[in-house]
């Protein structure tokens, strides 16, 4: 397609959109009040694009066959929304709006851009997101500087996108709430590099090239709002909070490993911490049950495991969550030391059915893998050949999580792996559900006769060589 045919369409369909809008605002009052979002897909990964507000699935709408959509709602909350394209963005909308963006999936943020009713708001989120990505760029030398001049570098970054802010709004005059987004998306992005100097300032301690941090440089702490509402799904305002709680937690106490950032203690202060002052409830019960998830996903112990189900519970008053958590805390309680591993039919290589529990015959590494991440496919399977060359006393099996035969065949043949090593799950969603497979590097260690010795391990972690080692000495 030529770039005046994408023009075309382009203007076709804005067309179309600005005709809905101005014929709805030419209703009665009282009736309801529509709101339009399409759009072009260049170089789609699927058929749908999938709308949300905050946590809850709005809608999936079908591209059509020329990868076009039009997505309508009705009497809509003004605020951040979101789509997801295999990629996510966040979008803002008001009533009435007749908003297009186009994207392509090959350049996918850098590519995104707005027209219509509700763009120019929509294109200065996005230049601040990408400014945001260019100085992270930056950030490596930067963090090493003394807190000082570290503030000053940071406050020069900031003041060249209040520049841009400033102009926007001279030009535009947005209303409060969305100045209050537009204005997050600086503040916040701002405020987290400083906790992120905070965190790797404090790694320091014990060396030459630590620095005692002035009492002002905290300053920025006393802006924050602990209960936004508007906020509360926007990704710079999120993730900041995440950084600023995980360095409030870092707390030293007596037999406690505050410290450590995956340790129980550390991730039960800090649900702790946020119960305490996070003031919104919806937010709250994101931040812990993120928490109490990602905890769950890389424990090994059951103690600690119920420590943390049972403070999320205490903490967490959305039931969905509960259950989705008492869900994982259940399977991952099962993938403990000492457990026998669950059975899952496997398709071999020559499209025949066998048991997992029949393939483990010595002590086994099972890793997990799939056609869509060519690049971690390629990673995994050189590390487990470094590995398998200095512990031939394990297998190490390989189990694809897609549901294709052929696309999976297709590349082991092509890069000529052991065959008889290498096994798909003949039902993946609920193998990886019960297996608790939700990173891409996961791996669970097991002995001759299948009893767990690890369940959440990780082949690029600079222990893994130690625990394999030190169950060979036991």
């Amino acid at each position: 397609m030529t770039y005046y045919d994408h023009m075309t369409k382009n203007l076709l369909l804005l067309g179309i959109l600005s005709l809905i809008f101005f014929s709805c605002k030419n209703k009665e009052v009282g009736t309801p009040l529509f709101t339009y979002v399409g759009g072009e897909i260049v170089n789609p990964k699927g058929d749908y694009v999938i709308f949300y507000k905050d946590e809850q699935f709005l809608d999936s709408v079908k591209l059509d066959a020329n990868n076009f959509f039009i997505y309508k709602a009705k009497n809509i909350e003004e605020g951040i929304y979101s789509f997801s394209h295999k990629e996510y963005q966040v979008f803002y909308l008001r009533p009435s709006d007749s908003l297009m963006f186009r994207v392509n999936t090959l350049d996918f943020d850098e590519s995104l851009s707005f027209t219509g009713i509700g763009a120019e708001r929509n294109n200065f989120l996005m230049e601040m997101f990408l400014h945001n990505e260019e100085e992270i760029e930056l950030m490596p030398k930067i963090y090493k500087l003394a807190p000082v001049n570290f503030e000053q570098k940071l406050d020069s970054l900031r003041n060249l996108r209040l520049l841009v802010y400033n102009e926007f709004v001279l030009k535009n005059k947005p209303d409060d709430k969305f100045k209050e987004i537009a204005k997050a998306s600086i503040n916040y992005d701002y405020y987290s590099k400083k906790e992120i100097y905070i965190n790797a300032n404090e790694r320091k301690k014990e060396s030459d090239s630590y620095f005692e941090i002035p009492d002002n440089f905290y300053s920025h702490r006393d802006s924050i709002d602990f209960g936004s509402k508007s906020l509360r799904s926007y990704f710079p305002y999120y993730r900041f909070l995440f950084r600023y709680f995980d360095n409030l937690a870092l707390k030293p106490a007596e037999e406690t490993d505050y410290y450590v950032r995956n340790s129980v203690d550390h991730n039960y202060h800090k649900i702790k911490l946020i119960n305490q002052i996070v003031t919104n409830d919806s937010l709250k019960n994101s931040m812990v049950m993120s928490i109490a998830g990602r905890y769950l996903l890389s424990c090994n112990e059951l103690k600690s495991q119920e420590k943390i189900l049972n403070i999320f519970l205490e903490t967490n008053s959305n039931k969905k969550h509960h259950n989705d958590i008492k869900d994982l805390a259940n399977a991952s309680m099962k993938l403990t030391s000492g457990n026998k591993i669950s059975n899952h039919p496997l398709i071999t290589t020559e499209k025949t059915i066998k048991d997992l529990k029949s393939i483990i015959n010595k002590p086994t590494v099972l890793y997990f893998w799939s056609v869509k991440s060519m690049n971690h496919s390629k990673d995994i399977h050189y590390r487990v050949s470094e590995l398998n060359s200095k512990f031939p006393e394990y297998d190490f099996i390989g189990i694809n999580t897609d549901s294709n035969f052929n696309d999976w065949i297709s590349i082991i043949n092509k890069f000529g792996y052991k065959k008889g090593k290498e096994f798909q799950f003949e039902n993946s969603s609920k193998a990886e559900k019960e297996l608790v497979i939700y990173t891409i590097n996961k791996a669970i260690i097991v002995d001759k006769t299948g009893i767990i010795i690890n369940g959440s391990s990780n082949l690029f972690n600079i222990n893994i060589e130690e625990i394999l080692l030190g169950y060979l000495n036991q």
